[in-house]
């Protein structure tokens, strides 16, 4: 992370302990604060400009966030990163696993 993004994780770590204690309730035991900071900054946040966003937008966009939505993204990223497909090249598993374009 670069120094912006680390002050900001640091700035809002409380919140991301919040939110891992909610998940853990649930029974989501494996939810970290490095976890959710990862969905936010590559899945929520991946076309924003981070570095220019208040502290407020950010705990409002982890307070908005649900298990179902984190898991998906958890195993969606772990699928990703294995090996599941060795039938398919790095370019075929980059198409399979980007996001959806909108027209």
């Amino acid at each position: 992370m670069n120094q912006k993004l680390d002050e900001l994780y640091t700035h809002v770590l409380p919140a991301l302990e919040s939110k891992k204690n909610e998940f853990h309730l649930y029974g989501y035991t494996v939810v970290t604060e490095k976890g959710l900071w990862d969905y936010l900054v590559q899945k929520k946040w991946r076309r924003k400009d981070i570095s220019n966003m208040r502290p407020y937008e950010i705990v409002q966009d982890l307070f908005k966030l649900s298990p179902a939505q984190f898991m998906t993204y958890t195993q969606t990223e772990a699928q990703r990163n294995s090996s599941a497909f060795p039938e398919l090249s790095e370019e075929e598993r980059a198409i399979l696993f980007s996001p959806r374009k909108s027209n």
